[in-house]
């Protein structure tokens, strides 16, 4: 049997497939009952989490299992398999234990370092091990994936390059600025009363919110949570519970909304967000009709106007431009002369576009008056310079053919947006606010779309490559340990073969001397016994050793065939030893 697994995740998948493929709780029991069931598999486990869905499983046969797995994971998600496949990866053997390693870690996580992970790889386990999906193997493999991650936060400053999601998910609310700071004095809604949803309020606790309002539409759970933070030694929150249907009214008072449920809809629509900010939002700052003022008190449309040609007109409105500069003529930062002036134009035009720049600027007065002022910016225009990049794009438009198909635009001044007076973090899969409400002036919404562009381009600390080599070393000795103890069956089977002969052996001779007393029977027996593990002792030691490395596996079916062992009695010692571990194990 060897390990398989079949996931994806923020780092294969876009969100928007994610949040389709999430697995309710119902979701994950059948998934895993319906995996065991199947016939390549004889374990499972399944790790769920906001940001990834991997299928963990037990398989004899590779191929069938990466096929029948992925069909499962298709069939609970909800997604069309054709749809899922290009999402998935696979890992097996070796590097499927370096994959849950890494995820242990926090290596894998959106935000690198995170300890969370650790708490839902316990909690996939505790599932497995109840609905007794998981044996012996993956017992073993997640069990060492929780250590490996401790020993990593314990032994290196990985904790420095990450944090929970959570708290991540703050600061992005913050811009980036202090959190605390921030979060000062707000008041805040918290929906959900899960372990993501307890820990961001624990959070806004410790930043400094001034109340903290929990809904839940298991209310008890709501109310447990209101008095756990209550009781925290180290905040001074004011929190009460209130019902789902309390939502809507508690988001008009609210500063801060964090959501986390596992409903399958949305819990804040755009609407609701809208509403909820009517009448707080401040007046947006919206440019002048004239746009941004150009140096020297100019307007956009202004300095756009009065570059002249040659003849002293209106280089805009000169007869032969191909342009529609009725149009574009007042945008912010818009050149006639400039590469956004000539982006989307068929061939044809642009070329008599950079002939009649040519006519317009070569030898003119505009050239010889060093320009006029780039509308939006600081300094002057330079002609020549902007004469060049068009005649560049005649030139390649006449040798390829076509217009090339990127051109870097020029600047353009958005509106500024006014600043938030509510500001939303959803931290569901799949989604529980609008992603609408991102285009909602007054709000500022954080969702893991969102959180995974941010944390896509942020630094890695140095610790990070120490603990990669911890992971390293971890899958390295998991592995030799798991070839190991997959040859213990045979060598336990030897012995017990070599333990019928001796016994036989000493029956025979009580036989043929009847008359042996006890005292040179038991001596004899020590002897033979002696001499049986002396000769033993040597070759399944090595054995042990040569399985440990890589491609050991085959030492176990040597040995077998050497001595003629019956499979059946080796399948017995497997069973025996897994019943132990079993009793021995525990939950994690």
């Amino acid at each position: 049997m060897s390990l398989l697994v079949v996931g994806l995740s923020h780092r294969s998948a876009p969100v928007s497939v994610l949040e389709r493929a999430a697995l309710s709780a119902d979701a994950q029991v059948k998934l895993l009952q319906d995996t065991v069931a199947a016939e390549p598999a004889s374990e499972a486990a399944v790790l769920a989490t906001c940001n990834r869905i991997e299928l963990y499983a037990d398989v004899d046969k590779f191929h069938a299992g990466v096929a029948e797995l992925s069909t499962l994971l298709a069939q609970h998600s909800g997604v069309g398999l054709d749809e899922l496949t290009p999402y998935l990866y696979v890992h097996y053997e070796d590097r499927a234990v370096h994959h849950l390693f890494s995820v242990a870690c926090g290596l894998d996580s959106m935000v690198v370092g995170e300890g969370q992970i650790l708490g839902q790889i316990k909690d996939s386990l505790a599932r497995a091990q109840d609905l007794h999906s998981a044996g012996r193997l993956l017992n073993d493999l997640f069990q060492q994936a929780l250590r490996v991650g401790k020993r990593a936060h314990s032994e290196t400053g990985i904790d420095r390059a990450g944090q929970s999601l959570v708290t991540f998910g703050l600061e992005q609310l913050a811009r980036g600025g202090d959190v605390q700071q921030w979060a000062r004095g707000k008041r805040a809604l918290v929906i959900g009363a899960g372990s993501m949803s307890s820990l961001a309020a624990a959070t806004l606790a410790r930043a400094g919110v001034a109340e903290i309002v929990v809904a839940n539409r298991t209310f008890d759970r709501a109310e447990r949570l209101a008095e756990i933070l209550m009781e925290g030694d180290d905040t001074d929150v004011a929190a009460r519970a209130v019902p789902m249907e309390s939502v809507p009214a508690e988001l008009t008072r609210a500063d801060v909304t964090v959501s986390c449920t596992g409903a399958t809809g949305l819990v804040l629509t755009a609407e609701s967000v809208a509403e909820a900010v009517e009448g707080r939002t401040p007046p947006s700052a919206v440019p002048g009709e004239d746009g941004p003022t150009a140096p020297g008190g100019e307007s956009g449309r202004t300095a756009g106007a009065q570059r002249s040609g040659p003849s002293g007109t209106s280089l805009g409105s000169e007869d032969g431009c191909p342009l529609e500069l009725s149009s574009v003529q007042g945008t912010a930062g818009f050149s006639v002369l400039g590469e956004a002036a000539v982006a989307g134009m068929a061939a044809a035009e642009l070329e008599q576009h950079a002939a009649w720049v040519d006519k317009g600027t070569v030898g003119g007065a505009q050239r010889a008056a060093g320009g006029s002022a780039r509308p939006g910016t600081a300094g002057t225009l330079d002609p020549a310079a902007d004469t060049d990049a068009i005649a560049a794009l005649a030139a390649t438009v006449a040798a390829v053919g076509r217009i090339p198909e990127r051109r870097r635009p020029e600047p353009v001044e958005e509106p500024q947006r006014p600043e938030p007076v509510l500001f939303l973090l959803d931290l569901a899969m799949p989604r529980d606010i609008d992603a609408a409400v991102h285009r909602l002036a007054g709000v500022r919404l954080v969702d893991i779309e969102s959180l995974a562009e941010a944390s896509a381009g942020a630094p890695m600390a140095a610790d990070v490559d120490q603990v990669r080599r911890i992971v390293s070393d971890e899958v390295a000795a998991f592995g030799a340990a798991l070839r190991a103890a997959h040859i213990t069956p045979t060598v336990v089977a030897l012995r017990t073969m070599a333990a019928d002969v001796v016994a036989g052996e000493i029956a025979r001779l009580d036989g043929r001397l009847p008359g042996l007393d006890d005292k040179h029977r038991a001596e004899i027996t020590q002897t033979v016994r002696r001499v049986v593990d002396k000769l033993l002792h040597a070759p399944t030691v090595r054995v042990k050793q040569l399985a440990a490395e890589p491609g050991g596996a085959g030492y176990a079916d040597a040995l077998r065939t050497l001595f003629d062992l019956d499979p059946e009695t080796v399948a017995a010692v497997s069973r025996a030893e897994d019943s132990t571990t079993e009793k021995d194990r525990g939950p994690a």
